[in-house]
């Protein structure tokens, strides 16, 4: 058993840096560079926990020798968490928190030999990989309904789950070992998951040309001109989507369907009478968006813009408008406008008016 565990462990740790190669080359990807940098960073931390987890270092290796590959080690909770939110969120970026959050994680795994007798030190330690787990869930969970491209739908959602559950389990068994260390069964199934999972993923990561993940699977349109809150509908080649394609211009331009509060995907199928699968690849690949959300929004707010530049609803409050093209409240119509504009919709308003005069 303990030939086939190095083997695996050898063949886990050749994959990744062969991972690590191949991301190298995208690091200024121009649409997924943050995506590689977590990618690379998880990838380096498995190779240190693929051979910190080793039963033979666990168990023949003092704690001060250890400490560092386990500090190294714990800090892949916090960056997968990170990789699911860069794989499922457009416009995902990373800040300087992020950092100080995996610092502070590799810190604290680090230290364990300082806080060795102290056993709640131990249950915060495991604490750690399960909650970082739960929140890579919500990033797949989370937009899973709004997410309009249907590849990493399905795709990624697998494979980042796939990586929580990993995680949950390797926390379950770690708990069940008195001295938290695994035995030789539990290493090898260790390994194995995680080789499996990094099978998979370097599977996609190894492909730079592969749709929906290093390509946009469709470019997105320009925003509507203020004038044309509903963009045409881009020609699509099956006739039943090229009527609802048409059906979908009609409903969210003459019909401002985007004005509902709380439109969901779901919702729209069902007033469209369309599967909801089928006007998620309409607006996906007819259209250009790969979130629902950001698709209505962005209907909204080109309307918003063209009332708030008209000199004739210039007396109407700002919150009036927020209400009339589907926002529910003035905070999140405010941050959306800003993020869309660089400007506050007073401040547009006011732009808007200066030029009138």
């Amino acid at each position: 058993m303990a030939l086939i565990d190095a083997a695996l462990r050898g063949a886990l740790v050749a994959l990744l840096v062969l991972v690590v190669a191949v991301l190298l080359r995208q690091w200024r990807h121009p649409r997924h560079a943050d995506l590689v940098r977590v990618g690379i960073a998880l990838a380096v931390s498995l190779i240190v926990q693929a051979m910190a987890a080793s039963p033979w270092v666990e168990h023949e290796v003092s704690c001060a020798v250890q400490s560092p590959g386990i500090g190294v080690s714990l800090g892949a909770a916090p960056l997968f968490w990170l990789f699911a939110r860069a794989v499922f969120e457009d416009g995902f970026r990373l800040r300087a928190w992020h950092g100080l959050v995996w610092a502070g994680v590799v810190l604290l795994g680090a230290s364990i030999c300082l806080w060795s007798p102290w056993r709640p030190g131990y249950v915060l330690m495991r604490a750690v990989p399960i909650v970082f787990a739960l929140l890579g869930l919500a990033a797949v969970v989370g937009p899973w309904r709004v997410d309009l491209v249907e590849k990493r739908r399905r795709w990624r959602g697998v494979v980042v789950g796939g990586g929580a559950a990993y995680a949950l389990v390797m926390v379950a068994l770690r708990i069940r070992s008195p001295d938290g260390s695994l035995g030789s069964g539990a290493a090898l199934g260790d390994v194995a998951m995680l080789l499996v999972l990094t099978v998979l993923i370097a599977g996609r990561l190894l492909a730079p040309r592969a749709q929906g993940l290093w390509e946009d699977e469709a470019a997105a349109p320009p925003l509507p001109a203020p004038d044309m809150p509903a963009p045409p509908p881009a020609p699509v080649e099956d006739a039943s989507d090229r009527a609802l394609a048409d059906a979908l211009a009609r409903h969210m331009g003459e019909g401002r369907g985007y004005a509902q509060e709380g439109l969901t995907l779901a919702g729209l199928a069902a007033q469209l009478g369309a599967p909801e699968y089928r006007l998620r690849r309409v607006i996906n690949r007819g259209l250009g968006h790969r979130n629902f959300n950001a698709y209505v929004n962005g209907l909204r707010l080109a309307e918003a813009r063209r009332r708030l530049a008209d000199p004739a609803e210039r007396a109407l409050p700002v919150l009036s408008i927020a209400l009339d093209v589907g926002f529910g409240s003035i905070g999140p119509f405010n941050r959306a406008f800003k993020a869309e504009t660089g400007l506050t919709p007073t401040e547009f308003r006011q732009r808007a008016s200066l030029a009138d005069s």
